[in-house]
């Protein structure tokens, strides 16, 4: 099949999981990375490399990354772009990027992110000191600032996303007909073969164990309860030391420089789509219609269906991320092809935004193996929130590559977002919809936030802080159950009626 000289291709993809216990700043992770990545492409590229693109980083913020990384590179990359939170960073380059480089304004582009959290916690002052380069030109950024929750939800005590994603599942288990007990041991079934496949890759996984069922499901002194219904071991953790890098560049490019075909791998196509932006404000709270938007069309524009798949990788920060693109995409959530081609965030290790250039990275390695098959990537930013989807193959792409429209769809998905009753106007009675149950490591239950429905059908999200309360709703079902509100002036209490 004729390749067209501007047609974006993946020609090196490089890792690196840092064990040791000596401290390791993340622009040093990325920068072995990026180098790992230059060697993959088994010829020399990286004087060709105009831009460098990173997502950010979190647990140890570096200001202008991408010219941090540029510069302990030594590139010479005249086009520098440092992002913002969101774990669908990676993906949402390749499809910004890969359409400049179709156009012909980007020739070659590194993609390079790292955390190191782990540093981070154990070494503070060693990881925290950063050379005092001269101030350069602002970084570009690209993609959607916004914080990932609202003013209603920050009243409620909502801040992080262990306690968000837990909400989404409660309505999951609901729509299922099972309690959060219930629920528990079935997402052991559903993210065990995640483990498995972590297993097989000792060199690259974060915790590279296997693991079974009711050892993911079961509370234990070592699996903690944190907030149902999930345990210790169905969070994914971010304090790791890692990085991952890609370079996509023209095929002229990589034909010029030399490139052997066999490290070649195209991205077929790729598209971005939100859900309903704050999570209070979702119709369908744990559905995405954003998933199904961005997945029909990459899967439209390829000519292909989810049946003509041989691999996923689908984002996995908790299970109710997984359920929701399962559910998005219509798959069968124990599906024999698997859900992941890396172990997953909670195993392969879930380093903040950067986690899906580790699975573009290993998506490549697959094509690479079978040249004849299809992969889809999927990156998740924020609270299920910002989307960015993307088939990968070995063989060209059929229809070159592609970034459908998606803002009908984005237009369509907006319209459904819900009011909010903020603080200080919500009183009486609401209906719950969504909530999980918060536990303190010696006291076991102790909180819980909801997201409730008033009659007139605005929403609302509330937090009780009563223990009794919290043990009393522990471990079973109360999606449907009546709240009595108490509100005031800047947060938002309840009680059960």
């Amino acid at each position: 099949m004729t390749v067209t000289p501007r047609t974006p291709v993946l020609v090196g993809a490089g890792e690196i999981t840092h064990r040791a216990d000596d401290p390791v700043d993340p622009i040093t992770l990325a920068a072995e990375a990026a180098r790992r990545a230059f060697t993959d492409s088994g010829t020399v590229i990286s004087h060709r490399i105009d831009t460098v693109a990173t997502p950010g980083i979190l647990l140890a913020p570096r200001d202008q990354p991408a010219t941090r990384i540029a510069r302990a590179l030594g590139l010479d990359a005249r086009r520098r772009v440092s992002c913002p939170v969101g774990g669908n960073t990676p993906q949402y380059l390749v499809e910004l990027l890969g359409h400049d480089i179709l156009c012909g304004t980007v020739d070659a582009a590194l993609i390079v992110g790292a955390e190191s959290g782990r540093s981070a916690q154990r070494h503070r002052s060693a990881v925290g000191q950063v050379d005092p380069w001269p101030a350069p030109d602002q970084d570009e950024s690209l993609g959607d600032a916004r914080p990932g929750l609202s003013a209603a939800e920050h009243a409620a005590g909502l801040h992080w996303p262990h306690e968000v994603y837990p909400i989404f599942e409660s309505a999951i288990a609901a729509r299922a007909g099972r309690t959060l007990d219930e629920q528990r041991m079935w997402l052991g079934r559903l993210m065990a073969p995640f483990t498995d496949e972590a297993s097989r890759h000792p060199d690259r996984a974060w915790f590279p164990t296997a693991r079974t069922a009711e050892e993911l499901s079961t509370e234990t002194s070592t699996n903690r309860m944190v907030c149902e219904p999930y345990t210790k071991l169905l969070n994914s953790i971010i304090a790791v030391d890692m990085a991952a890098a890609f370079v996509l560049m023209a095929a002229e490019v990589a034909q010029e420089l030399g490139v052997p075909r066999e490290r070649w791998v195209f991205p077929w196509a790729a598209a971005s789509c939100n859900d309903v932006y704050f999570p209070v404000q979702r119709p369908q709270l744990g559905r995405s219609p954003g998933i199904r938007a961005a997945g029909e069309a990459v899967l439209g524009a390829a000519g292909i269906t989810t049946a003509d798949l041989d691999w996923f990788d689908l984002y996995s920060c908790f299970p109710s991320a997984v359920e929701a693109a399962v559910d998005a995409l219509r798959l069968d959530p124990l599906d024999p092809r698997g859900l992941t081609v890396t172990g997953g965030l909670p195993y392969h290790g879930g380093p903040g935004n950067n986690y899906v250039t580790h699975s573009i990275g290993a998506m490549a390695r697959r094509c690479r193996e079978h040249p004849e098959g299809v992969g889809l990537v999927s990156g998740l930013g924020w609270y299920i929130t910002k989307h960015s989807l993307g088939l990968w193959s070995a063989t060209p792409p059929p229809a070159g590559f592609q970034t459908p429209d998606t803002s009908a769809s984005q237009a369509t998905i907006d319209a459904t977002a819900l009011d909010v009753a903020p603080p200080g106007e919500a009183e009486g009675e609401a209906t719950i919809e969504g909530y999980t149950v918060v536990h303190d490591r010696e006291r076991g239950p102790v909180e819980v936030p909801v997201f409730a429905r008033l009659s007139d059908g605005r929403r609302v999200a509330a937090r009780s802080t009563d223990p009794e309360l919290a043990r009393a709703m522990s471990g079973g079902q109360h999606i449907g159950t009546r709240i009595r509100l108490r509100s005031g002036a800047e947060s938002m209490g309840f009680e059960l009626r």
